[in-house]
This record gives structure tokens, C-alpha cells and sequence, in this order.
């Protein structure tokens, strides 16, 4: 019994030896033959080739979809207005645009608020002369230079909220400085009677009438606003003016014209090249005198003053005639510039040039419209 199961034994382990036998070699065989069917020859490179098909091993997409860039860059800084202001505008922005002009003597010191052709013309005026782009409007680069150059104007100047400053003079006073302002208005007309160098009660009435056409606070006084503006108006008063002396020059023997001893006349003397004002047949004053050429020549004869213009201009030659006073057409008596630079050496274009500018600034407050002008040969 014992013997048999020994035996029994021993085949059973012989079967099992057997079976494993068979599938570790069957387990060979089928590996064998998948390498034989689809893996390289010996001695291949497992890897795929540089001329492989691009399907053979396909490319790693991104983690993230890839920005486009943009056509236009984005600029870091908002661009600049192209103007801060322009001609049509209001407000009160314009309002401290034309106080800051005035500052600089662009533009009156009365504001308005609105953006006119004055306004226009105060901007294109700076802008020229900065060497910018002068097209009378305000742009960033304009804004900043005039904001440079001016004080920020108060909220009373803004809007003409104007007061009086300190008194320098006023009634009762007396001395030079009063005949340097009586002389003053006496050159703008006014003041029509003597200087008397006494801040008198003519004097306020001229003060007062000249601040009220200025807008100036109309007080009777002189303050700085007003002697400021009174002196942009006006030329440094010579001795004489303040002293109601007329100048002495040209004196002549020469005879008057009949037509000049009687009334008011400027007596016009082509023989001794002078011009006399003569006031019921005294000579007042005699001035050097130069007239026009034989192909542009003075007129003669007997006329009177049509119109007068201090600072007038020609339109026809844009020449300078300060102190114009006009007896025929376009022919007037008038200071020359040309005629003090030059003397004899050239003729007018048909006018009477006086080369005394005092003198003229004295004599043309003289002369009124409808006096005499006598143009003769003596």
C-alpha cells in the first residue's frame, strides 16, 4: 500500500514537470514569431528614421493656445488732445486764455469769454513768434509754453472784477508828474487847454473819461492801471509839450501868402521848403519841409485839413506817416522818418514831410479838421 502511493506519487509529479514544460515552450514560440512579423531586422534602429512620414510619431500640441500679436501696437500713454481749445469755444477756460495773453500784450485786458477772431489772432500772434505752428489754435505745446510764461490769472481777473489800486495822484496835487499826465491826455485829446501842472477839476474829468472808455474803474485818480495804459497810448512828453512852449525851427523871412494872415492856416511855402502855422496872421511855428518830385508833385493852391490820423499808415506805399493831416485826396502834412534820416537827398510821394517829430507831435494837437492849408511859391 505504501509502495503504490510512492508510485502514485511520483508519476503525478512527473505529469506536472511535463505540462510546464509544454507551455514555457509554447510561450517561446508565440513570442518568436510576433518579433519575426513585426519588429525590424536585427541590428535596426528601433527609432523612427529622419524620412519617416510625419504620421509616424505626430508633434506635441501646446499647453495653451498662442497669442496672435496685434496689427497696432497699444501706445503706453493716452495720445494728446490735438487742441485744448479753438476758435468758437467758451467758457472759462477761454476767459483765463485771453488773461494770460494779455499778459503778455497779445490781447486786451477786458475778457470776453469766447473764443472770436481776436482771440484767434492774440494765439497765432504768440504761436509766430515762438516759431510754432501758427494756426490760432491751442494746442498742447502752445498751452504749455503760454502757461510758462504767465501767472494763473485770479478769479477777479478772470472776469474783469477790476479795482481800484492805490492813489498816486489825485486832486490837488501839483507838480511835474501832474504835467507829464496833463501832457499825456492832451496828446490823445483829452485835454484841449494848457498844462498847468495842478491836478484840477479838468484833470478829473479827463481821468475819469479816459478810465470809463478803458473800462477801467472810473475813480478821478491816477493808479497804476491807468498810467499804464495811458502811457502804452502815449509818447514821453517833451519839455516844451509840458510846458506849452512850441518848438522854434525853420525860421524864414520868406513872405505869407495873403490867404494865410487871417483865420487859422498852415501856410505851405514851396520857395523857402517850410510849413508855418499861422493864427491870425502870427506865425506860431515854422518847420523844415521837403515835398514831392517833379513826376509825383505836391498840390498848389488854396485847401483845408479833411481828416487827421496819428499813427497813420500808407496803403499805397506801406510807408509810416505819423501825424497825418490830410488836405487833398491822399496828399497830407506828416511827420517823415525819411526826411530826419536823409534831409533833401529824396522826395515825398506828393506829401508835405516834416522832419521835427516833436514839433509834429505839437503841432498836430494843434491843427483841427477845417483849418486852412495854403501850398504856394512865395
Amino acid at each position: 500500500m505504501r509502495a503504490l502511493r510512492l508510485i502514485a506519487l511520483t508519476v503525478l509529479a512527473a505529469a506536472l514537470l511535463s505540462a510546464t514544460a509544454y507551455g514555457a515552450g509554447r510561450a517561446y514560440h508565440e513570442l518568436g514569431n510576433e518579433k519575426a512579423a513585426g519588429s525590424p531586422t536585427s541590428g535596426a534602429d528601433p527609432t523612427p528614421g529622419a524620412t519617416g512620414s510625419p504620421t509616424d510619431t505626430p508633434s506635441e500640441e501646446p499647453a495653451e493656445d498662442p497669442v496672435e500679436p496685434s496689427g497696432t501696437p497699444t501706445p503706453t500713454e493716452p495720445p494728446e488732445p490735438a487742441y485744448v481749445l479753438a476758435p468758437g469755444d467758451k467758457g472759462e477756460q477761454v476767459r483765463e486764455l485771453q488773461h494770460r495773453l494779455f499778459q503778455l500784450a497779445w490781447f486786451p485786458e477786458h475778457t470776453t469769454g469766447t473764443y472770436d477772431a481776436a482771440t484767434r489772432d492774440a494765439v497765432e500772434g504768440f504761436q509766430a513768434k515762438r516759431g510754432f505752428q501758427a494756426n490760432g489754435s491751442v494746442n498742447q505745446k502752445t498751452w504749455r509754453r503760454l502757461v510758462a510764461m504767465t501767472k494763473t490769472p485770479t478769479h477777479d481777473q478772470k472776469f474783469n472784477i477790476l479795482r481800484p489800486g492805490p492813489r498816486l495822484l489825485g486832486a490837488g496835487d501839483t507838480g511835474d508828474r501832474v504835467r507829464d499826465v496833463q501832457a499825456r491826455l492832451k496828446q490823445i485829446a483829452w485835454i484841449y487847454g494848457p498844462v498847468t501842472g495842478t491836478y484840477d477839476a479838468a484833470t478829473v474829468t479827463a481821468v475819469k473819461g479816459f478810465q470809463a472808455k478803458r473800462q477801467i474803474p472810473v475813480t478821478g485818480e491816477v493808479d497804476q492801471r491807468t498810467l499804464d495804459r495811458l502811457a502804452a497810448m502815449t509818447h514821453t512828453p517833451s519839455y516844451g509839450e509840458k510846458h506849452n512852449k512850441a518848438p522854434s525851427t525853420g525860421a524864414t523871412n520868406a513872405p505869407l501868402d495873403p490867404r494865410c494872415t487871417t483865420g487859422r492856416a498852415l501856410c505851405v511855402d514851396k520857395s523857402s521848403r517850410t510849413v508855418r502855422w499861422v493864427v491870425d496872421g502870427k506865425v506860431l511855428a515854422t518847420y523844415e519841409a521837403r515835398f514831392g518830385s517833379d513826376e509825383l508833385p505836391t498840390r498848389e493852391g488854396a485847401f483845408s485839413v479833411l481828416r487827421k490820423s496819428r499813427d497813420h499808415v500808407s496803403t499805397l506805399y506801406h510807408t509810416s506817416m505819423p501825424f497825418a493831416m490830410f488836405f487833398s485826396g491822399g496828399q497830407a502834412v506828416h511827420y517823415s522818418p525819411d526826411f530826419a534820416a536823409n534831409g533833401y537827398n529824396g522826395n515825398s510821394h506828393g506829401c508835405v514831410n516834416v522832419r521835427d517829430y516833436n514839433g509834429m507831435v505839437w503841432l498836430f494837437d494843434q491843427v483841427g479838421v477845417g483849418d486852412k492849408v495854403i501850398v504856394y511859391w512865395s
